[in-house]
């Protein structure tokens, strides 16, 4: 049976797709409550109901994003082909790149306000790691495939980026070949 509109999953899922819309729109750095509230189309006392602060939002709309690669790993993993996990890992990514990004310094700037949302992302990244390791054709491929992913997220993160997305496209391309022909 559907959820109608009024009951609180629904309630939680528009806040938090509003707040990465407004993430990706202004960094996360200038989100505001009110913004999030105004743009789900809820009062602010209901994303109060749902997220006492700011930082419980942010906490939320980063585990709703690992959740989301979790989601995308699991479903690929579950189809038993050689490096499954690493290819999932890569299409995530393609699919960030695709997508309007928050700059550099909106997410820097949240980060700094609340560093202790990283320990969720960094225990995260290891458990991915590890599923890409044990289900690769070639275990210290994959790690290299995992890291260009990182290496790529950093220079976007950091502002540093030197590649434009047709040369990302081709590196990109370049390590699925190379899982190819690895994969046992």
């Amino acid at each position: 049976m559907a959820r109608s509109p009024q009951q609180p999953g629904t309630t939680r899922q528009r806040l938090l797709d509003a707040a990465e819309t407004l993430a990706r729109r202004l960094g996360p750095g200038n989100l505001s409550l009110d913004a999030v509230a105004a743009e789900a189309g809820v009062s602010k006392g209901g994303l109060l109901y749902h997220f006492p602060s700011k930082a419980k939002l942010l906490e939320a709309l980063v585990s709703y994003h690992l959740q989301r690669l979790d989601d995308a790993l699991r479903a690929q993993e579950a189809t038993g082909r050689p490096n499954a996990a690493i290819c999932a890992y890569l299409d995530q990514f393609m699919q960030e790149c695709a997508r309007q990004r928050p700059p550099a310094s909106g997410l820097l700037a949240a980060l700094a306000e609340n560093p202790q949302l990283l320990e969720p992302v960094r225990a995260q990244e290891r458990d991915f790691l590890d599923r890409i390791r044990a289900d690769a054709g070639d275990a210290d491929f994959a790690t290299i495939a995992f890291l260009v992913v990182h290496a790529l997220r950093a220079m976007k993160l950091l502002g540093t980026d030197v590649l434009d997305d047709d040369e990302i496209a081709k590196v990109i391309a370049w390590v699925r070949n190379e899982l190819r022909t690895r994969e046992v």
